[in-house]
């Protein structure tokens, strides 16, 4: 069974910092690509990064220079270091995996079920 279980959310001032991390099981990690995508109620997901099995990285032009996507393939785990947080970072931040499950050959995307970051003004 394919689990993704974020951690790290919670309430933070503006200019503050949060890291989040999101522990894997029951995928091959090493060769998963991992992201964070985040949601206000009422928009549109968007990605906030990705990080691929090579850890090449990617980031939402809104967040470049304040966060840092990082990856822990001994720990299967996939950090997001928030830093400089503005109110508008305010949102459920969801981690997911393209990944393959351990007995499976096709490549799939898993979701966990987020964890909300509120920062005050």
């Amino acid at each position: 069974q394919v689990q993704l279980v974020e951690s790290g959310g919670g309430l933070v001032q503006a200019g503050g910092s949060l890291r989040l991390s999101c522990a894997a099981s029951g995928i091959i990690f090493s060769a998963a690509a991992m992201g964070w995508y985040r949601q206000v109620p009422g928009k549109q997901q968007e990605l906030v990064a990705t990080v691929t099995s090579g850890e090449s990285t990617n980031y939402a032009d809104s967040v470049k220079g304040r966060f840092t996507i990082s990856r822990d393939n001994a720990a299967n785990t996939v950090f997001l270091q928030m830093n400089s947080l503005k109110p508008e970072d305010t949102a459920v931040y969801y981690c997911k995996s393209r990944a393959r499950a351990y007995r499976s050959t096709q490549y799939m995307d898993y979701w966990g079920k987020g964890t909300l970051v509120t920062v005050s003004s």
